[in-house]
């Protein structure tokens, strides 16, 4: 059924039951953002003026995924120096605290929450996904504005 639908990646959450399907293209895209940065390693070789441009390009590579890697960092050390623990996305898609525009948030900072609420949802491929919460606490900070890209384990907010 998965082969013969649109469906390119499902996962479904239940208390004590987690699946996961995805079809091999899901996996592709997943791989295809580090193509793009090898492309342009392979641009720059049509200058091949001197052997030292191409050790640049390795190196662009390597400082591309290293701009990446700070960012949800950041967010980690505010959760350790605000004493909060963060949600993180379970998948890519956009991030939003409202089920619809116009409507008040799931949560808001400071709201208590209860494991298994709904605290946001992920749009991906025109499917909105709620979230929920893993366990109880208090909503210290977002860490996403509202209608931001997020990849999966971006962190989303903080919970104490």
């Amino acid at each position: 059924m998965v082969n013969e639908s649109d469906i390119v990646e499902l996962e479904l959450k239940r208390k004590g039951f987690n699946l996961s399907v995805k079809k091999q293209e899901a996996l592709e895209e997943v791989a295809a953002p580090p193509m793009p940065a090898y492309t342009p390693a392979a641009v720059a070789p049509p200058a091949p003026a001197a052997p030292a441009p191409a050790t640049p390009p390795p190196a662009a590579t390597t400082a591309a995924p290293a701009p990446a890697t700070p960012p949800p960092a950041t967010p980690g050390a505010n959760g350790a120096a605000e004493g909060g623990r963060e949600v993180t996305s379970p998948m890519a898609g956009t991030f939003y605290r409202s089920p619809a525009p116009g409507e008040p948030s799931f949560v808001k900072e400071g709201d208590k929450v209860q494991a298994g609420q709904t605290i946001c949802i992920v749009e991906a491929m025109k499917l909105m996904n709620e979230i929920e919460a893993d366990s109880s606490g208090e909503v210290v900070k977002f860490l996403v504005e509202n209608g931001g890209a997020v990849m999966s384990g971006t962190p989303l907010l903080l919970l104490k």
